[in-house]
């Protein structure tokens, strides 16, 4: 079959991402899976790059933060007091609340990232944001995406692993 990375399409990638000076960032473990095509389940810029590539083929695209995962946002960490966090609070956990004068419906993922005797730091910005990264992508499997992973705009079954 000579199927190419095209709209409508499931593409399964094994892939890693470095910083600029080639440090791993992610070891990819996992394949990634997603439905090409503007689904908003992948970076544009990796899309863009994987559109018509075969099965076996590698891409390898940089990204700067904007294209990524975001500037930092200094106004995304917060100090709040420790008493109003569970005891078994660690450094790591994650945790989903709205940022300060946001509607209740903007939720954001905080990461604990210090406890410092009556204060919690709690950080709202993805972990890599701020950074750089360099993409590399190898297509492992494509195939036709059902009509319901079409109509939901995402990956449905056991391949749906990775997607975002």
């Amino acid at each position: 079959m000579n199927t190419q990375v095209a709209k409508n399409t499931v593409v399964t990638l094994d892939y890693h991402v470095t910083d600029p000076d080639g440090e791993v960032v992610d070891e990819g473990r996992e394949p990634l899976v997603y439905l090409h095509g503007g689904y908003d389940d992948i970076f544009p810029k990796i899309e863009e790059a994987l559109q018509g590539k075969k099965v076996g083929e590698s891409i390898q695209v940089k990204l700067q933060p904007d294209e990524a995962f975001g500037e930092y946002d200094a106004d995304l960490v917060q100090i709040e007091p420790r008493k109003d966090f569970p005891k078994e609070l660690q450094v790591g956990m994650q945790l989903e609340g709205a940022p300060e004068g946001a509607d209740d419906e903007d939720f954001v993922i905080y990461r604990v990232t210090d406890i410092a005797g009556d204060k919690v730091v709690l950080d709202g910005n993805h972990p890599l944001a701020g950074m750089a990264l360099v993409f590399t992508c190898t297509v492992t499997a494509i195939r036709q995406a059902s009509s319901e992973e079409l109509e939901h705009g995402h990956v449905h079954g056991d391949d749906e692993e990775g997607c975002e």
